[in-house]
């Protein structure tokens, strides 16, 4: 049996994207730290999906040994497909941003993502139909005010994706590895960037997707063998692009 991999599977674009690959008939190991809602998701998957096997870990990937932690647990599969989508933003300026907030953050959107596609690409790099799919956003591409240190965190993923498609293009590797770089989304996120209980996108934000049609720009991605799925920012269309930034190959 193969599995997908998803993290920050708990709400927003992982539930969705999780829905969206069981309905592929693709068997799941979901990530989160709250394990109440994966055991929900659990039971939806479940009960429209009866044949899908689903797997939950529940863990803080903001705390980096937990990223070693779940990938050891994690032997016992065989993994086709991994997506780190696991990530929070901040809206501050920088002088007034919270250090721990920001902590945590640079762990969980940078730290752990690197570990966890590491070790993913370093197992299952050469097997055949593999996927490392890293959910960076169009902050990953633009600097956003008063989310300058957020952005920096999306350029790293942008970046560090990029490079590795290219890197396992050079190698001759079967895995492919791809970034999808969302727009303003209905989720939790403006929820934890802004620090509030609430926050309501009608009315507030002029243009977003729903979590389930980023999902489904998600599966447009997998599908195709580019390497980059961004939403515009103006048009907020979604665009299937080779990489973005520039890159020189090493002559060593």
């Amino acid at each position: 049996m193969k599995y997908t991999v998803v993290t920050g599977a708990s709400s927003g674009i992982g539930y969705e994207s999780a829905l969206a690959f069981a309905a592929r008939g693709k068997n799941l190991i979901v990530v989160a730290r709250r394990k109440e809602q994966l055991e929900e998701l659990k039971s939806e998957i479940t009960r429209i999906y009866p044949d899908v096997d689903v797997v939950i870990r529940a863990t803080d990937l903001s705390v980096s040994e937990n990223a070693y932690k779940l990938y050891e647990g994690l032997q016992g599969f065989q993994i086709e497909t991994w997506i780190n989508n696991a990530g929070f933003g901040n809206f501050a300026s920088v002088a007034q941003q919270d250090l721990d907030k920001i902590s945590a953050m640079l762990h969980l959107n940078i730290e752990s993502l690197t570990i966890l596609s590491s070790l993913f690409v370093r197992d299952y790099s050469n097997v055949e139909g593999t996927q490392l799919i890293n959910v960076s956003s169009g902050g990953g591409y633009t600097i956003v005010g008063n989310a300058i240190t957020y952005c920096a965190t999306k350029f790293y993923v942008s970046a560090f994706t990029e490079g590795l498609s290219h890197e396992l293009n050079s190698q001759g590797a079967l895995m492919q590895a791809k970034v999808l770089a969302p727009a303003a989304t209905e989720t939790e996120f403006a929820k934890h960037s802004f620090d509030v209980t609430e926050f309501e996108y009608h009315g507030t934000v002029p243009k977003f997707h729903t979590a389930k049609e980023m999902a489904g720009f998600m599966l447009e991605l997998y599908d195709n063998n580019r390497v980059v799925g961004i939403v515009n920012a103006l048009t907020y269309e979604f665009e299937l692009r080779d990489t973005i930034y520039n890159y020189v190959a090493s002559t060593r």
